[in-house]
Parts: structure tokens; C-alpha cells; sequence
């Protein structure tokens, strides 16, 4: 919330920074206790519910440095349910629990589209990827990308100041390197977005999270050119298991870059050929897509799980994944208390959380 009161913003990122507590368990707690405040005193006795030692907390003066760095840096912070938080990523179980922005917010308001592809695109994807960018622009959809090298370069070289770029390190690092007079632009003149705290270097593990922010934030994914096992391709995975428009561009069966995009068409992807064939997917979507929903999970009842709730609960759980509605299933335990066990075992170092809804037990 861009108008949180410092105390408050600063509660909110000490739960956000501390380690153990994902976007969903972010999600119930402030669903449960109201407050970031009330949630971080109540942190270690429900890991001790759990079984475990609770997580030590975030260091308020650290997060006191980070909020005065991205004032610094002409950033802010959008934090999940606030009303100037993007309603189609907020749909998402894993939306960020904050984001930190730097640029045109309202962006957020017109239709938005998302372009991936290979980073070591063809002089020819690069092209059409810019043509498409700017015709998209022009006709009112703000274009995202991952400010890549090759076709997320491209892309939001079309689309000028319509665009959105998502990165996976601090709004203060340029990765690559190459691109920091356009991550600049982007930041002046459009919007950048960014999950991880300034500072952050790009690690490898950030890039799957930035895709899923770049998915989640639109109505579709059109891939340009992606080889087998691209990046590019867990990004139109996301945006499928999201309920959003997979697109993609076919290409030459002789050359790799074009498999993965020929793939996905096979599989049922929309084949893009043009601005045109993208609009016609997105744009009956408008209405419907564009309706805020209520962000994160209904409040747990104000009474815990019992031990035997618990333990039947736990005992359902292994090392192997599984889902929290066969949980519910297999338990006859109402789905509430459910996830109140599951957030028990979470703070206490207990639990993974998978996508598609599933947990595990660690160890």
C-alpha cells in the first residue's frame, strides 16, 4: 500500500523479510491476525504449534535501510491487497507479497500483454517482436517483458512508454549489463517492477519468481522464439496454469529457437501472426479479467487446531508433494483448520510450499 503509514509499511516487510514466510503463508496470516503487526507477535507460538523454532525474524533496522534506499532511489511499494496493487497478479496464491515499483503506475489500468523469448533471438524475431510491440501500444495494451537480452529487449523497444519491465534483482541493479540505459528509460518514462530488495544481484532462483510476476500480470503470454526447456516457456506455463492466454509465433522447424514456440502451438496455443490475432484473445477478456478479487485467503476461525487435528494433519504428509484439497479430503477436517496446521508446520521450518497448491513435510 503506496499510502501505508511507516510503521505499518515497515511491519508489513519485516514479515515480508523474514525467512520461512512465503507469499502464502504471508497471505494468512494477515487474513488471520488483521495486522502485520499482530502477525509477527504472533509468529513464534504458532511455530511452536508447529514443532519447531520459529524463524528468526527480520531485523527492523535493515528494513528501515531498505525503505529509506528505494525512497532514495525515486521507488515504492506496492503491498499486496492495497488498491493500487495489480489485480490480475494478486489473483495468484504465489502473488508478491510486495512489489517495489519505479514509474508510471497507472500503466497497470490498460489491458496488459506479456512478451518473452530467447535471449539469443534471430535478427528476424527481434524485428517482428518489435513491430508487434509497438502495434499492441498503439492500439491501448500496455506490452510486459523481462528486460532480457533478444526478444524482451525488443519488445520493449516497440512499445516505448507502454511497457512494464519486470526484473529479477534490485530497481538499482541492471542485468544485463547492456541493458541499463533502457531499464533506465523504462524507469523514467514507463514502469519498473521489482520483488527483491535494491541491493539484490539477479541469482538464478529469482528468474523463475520474476516470471511468474510477468504472467501474472497479464491477460496472455505470446512467446516469440523459445528453444525446447527455455525460460521463456515456464513463463507461458505460468500464465496457462493462471487461466491466461498462452500465444506463440511459429517458426522454421529447422531452426531450434522456433521448437519451443512450435510446441506450444501443438499442444493448443494461440498462433500469433500478427497485433490482431493477439487482440482478439485478450480483448473479450477485458471485462471480465480486470474485476479486482478479493486478495488472499478467507480469516481461519478465531479457535486453533487441536492436537488431534494436528497430528491427523501431519500424518497425511510426507516428503512427496501433495495437494492441500486431498488434505482436506483425506482428513474430513475443515479446510480452514487445514491450513491453519499447514501454517504451523510452515513457521516451524516443517513444511514446503510447491506450486499448484501442493506441501510437503522437509525431512
Amino acid at each position: 500500500m503506496s499510502g501505508a503509514a511507516p510503521a505499518e509499511l515497515a511491519a508489513h516487510l519485516r514479515l515480508i523479510r523474514t525467512n520461512g514466510i512465503g507469499p502464502v503463508t504471508y497471505r494468512q496470516l494477515i487474513a488471520r491476525f488483521g495486522s502485520a503487526a499482530a502477525a509477527l507477535e504472533a509468529v513464534p507460538q504458532l511455530a511452536a504449534r508447529g514443532g519447531g523454532r520459529p524463524p528468526a525474524l527480520a531485523d527492523p533496522r535493515a528494513v528501515e535501510r531498505e525503505i529509506a534506499r528505494v525512497a532514495a532511489l525515486g521507488g515504492r511499494y506496492l503491498l499486496l491487497g492495497a488498491a493500487d496493487y495489480p489485480a490480475l497478479l494478486a489473483e495468484l496464491d504465489s502473488a508478491p507479497p510486495a512489489l517495489i515499483v519505479q514509474g508510471r503506475a497507472e500503466l497497470y489500468a490498460a489491458p496488459m500483454v506479456a512478451m518473452v523469448g530467447a535471449r539469443n533471438a534471430s535478427a528476424a524475431a527481434c524485428r517482428f517482436a518489435r513491430d508487434l510491440a509497438l502495434a499492441l501500444a498503439e492500439a491501448g495494451v500496455t506490452v510486459v517483458s523481462g528486460l532480457a537480452r533478444g526478444i524482451d529487449t525488443a519488445a520493449h523497444q516497440g512499445a516505448g512508454a507502454a511497457t512494464i519491465g519486470v526484473i529479477a534483482s534490485g530497481i538499482d541493479i541492471a542485468f544485463p549489463p547492456e541493458n541499463a540505459a533502457l531499464q533506465a528509460r523504462i524507469a523514467e518514462e514507463a514502469l519498473l517492477v521489482a520483488e527483491q530488495p535494491p541491493g539484490t544481484q539477479p541469482l538464478a532462483r529469482h528468474f523463475p519468481q520474476r516470471n511468474r510476476i510477468i504472467a501474472g500480470l497479464a491477460l496472455g503470454t505470446v512467446v516469440v522464439e523459445a528453444a525446447p526447456r527455455s525460460g521463456s516457456l515456464i513463463t507461458a506455463r505460468l500464465a496457462g496454469e493462471a487461466g491466461r492466454e498462452v500465444m506463440a509465433v511459429p517458426g522454421s522447424p529447422a531452426d531450434p529457437r522456433a521448437q519451443g514456440c512450435n510446441a506450444l502451438i501443438r499442444d493448443g496455443a494461440t498462433l500469433v501472426q500478427s497485433a490482431a490475432d493477439i487482440l482478439e484473445q485478450v480483448r473479450p477478456l477485458d471485462a471480465r479479467m480486470l474485476r479486482a478479487r478479493p486478495s488472499g485467503y478467507g480469516a481461519p476461525p478465531a479457535e486453533d487446531a487441536s492436537d488431534a487435528e494436528r497430528q491427523r494433519v501431519t500424518g497425511l504428509l510426507g516428503p512427496v508433494p501433495v495437494a492441500v484439497d486431498e488434505l482436506v479430503r483425506q482428513s474430513g477436517i475443515a479446510p480452514a483448520i487445514v491450513q491453519t496446521v499447514l501454517l504451523e508446520l510452515e513457521l516451524a521450518g516443517r513444511l514446503e510450499r510447491h506450486a499448484g497448491g501442493r506441501a510437503s513435510l522437509i525431512g
